[in-house]
């Protein structure tokens, strides 16, 4: 069953019985088949098994969903079910916002950019990488963030060389590059940016560096509108980099959809020749990682309209100094 965020079921009793809610969302019915711990999980397949008559019936999952457990239960009390795969349906349902979901977008950009700003004159010299993580989820959570999309990434130095490695201990040092990638979720929707920071003075390659990604990334953003493909905006960005001579250091793909996901269709990839709709949201994030130096990455999430692109991200672009002073 698939319902907007704000409509999911809650409760916090521990002996609700099956059967024992039920309700309406926009002339769909509904109805919950409520579990304990105590009695497990089994009888609440069984009952909604039963109630739906699935034996026989074609029955759509998420691949990346649907648990071995359910799959199984699902075998025993309609063993002549047909599992088949939901996703295809439900990407195209989700590919493109409404005005509701964008709003929602736009307002977890906003207090995502709020927490950055609140944080930058934080950041001392001295500070690990989990410190200046543990600053942003503060925020997020003081700020009215739901549950956090992905989990902080905090990374300075040596270690930004890796796109994907997690807060550390690593100090900040003068003359590190410092990358803060986060993002909140405001009614279920998300939002997912990344700025570059210098902390301190930092080398004149460094500061290349950066300048090539923002060109990168200014130069994905320009091109993107309804009619082009995912990897054309892809394409694009590589090329600045690849044109300086460091497209072997640009290790993952331009950008990825967001929504209720941080990690969503459509993927902004060479070899996706999927074409841009209004209403499609996504980011733009080229990047350099280079062992030792460390890494640049600018992040984006912009919006396909019916003039062209609407880059919700607003917050600066140029090379921002932190930890001036101790």
């Amino acid at each position: 069953m698939i319902l907007p965020h704000r409509y999911l079921f809650r409760t916090t009793s521990t002996t609700v019985k099956a059967h024992e809610y039920s309700g309406q969302v926009q002339d769909f019915p509904w109805h919950v088949f409520a579990w304990t711990d105590e009695d497990g999980v089994e009888g609440a397949i069984e009952a909604c098994c039963q109630s739906l008559d699935l034996s026989g019936k074609r029955l759509g999952v998420e691949e990346l969903v649907m648990r071995v457990k359910e799959y199984n239960l699902l075998k025993i009390f309609a063993p002549e079910v047909v599992i088949s795969l939901a996703d295809p349906l439900i990407t195209e349902l989700r590919l493109v916002k409404d005005a509701n979901e964008i709003d929602c977008i736009r307002k977890a950009v906003h207090l995502t950019e709020i927490v950055l700003e609140e944080t930058l004159p934080k950041i001392k010299i001295g500070m690990t990488e989990k410190d200046i993580e543990s600053e942003l989820v503060i925020g997020l959570f003081k700020g009215g963030s739901e549950a956090l999309p992905f989990k902080p990434l905090v990374q300075t130095g040596t270690s930004g060389a890796n796109p994907h490695a997690t807060s550390g201990n690593r100090q900040l040092a003068e003359g590190d590059l410092l990358i803060i990638d986060f993002g909140a979720r405001v009614d279920g929707y998300i939002s997912d940016i990344t700025r570059t920071y210098a902390v301190g003075a930092i080398s004149e390659e460094k500061r290349q560096l950066y300048n090539i990604v923002k060109e990168s990334n200014q130069a994905g953003c320009r091109i993107a509108k309804a009619g082009i493909s995912c990897q054309a905006v892809d394409q694009a960005t590589r090329a600045v980099i690849d044109s300086a001579g460091y497209g072997k250091y640009f290790t993952h793909r331009t950008g990825h959809g967001i929504g209720l996901e941080a990690h969503e269709p459509p993927f902004i990839v060479d070899g996706n020749p999927m074409i841009l709709q209004t209403g499609m949201t996504f980011t733009v994030e080229p990047g350099i990682y280079i062992p030792s130096l460390g890494g640049v990455r600018i992040e984006d999430d912009v919006l396909i309209t019916e003039d062209g692109t609407e880059c919700l991200t607003t917050f600066s672009r140029e090379l921002i100094t932190v930890a001036c002073s101790t």
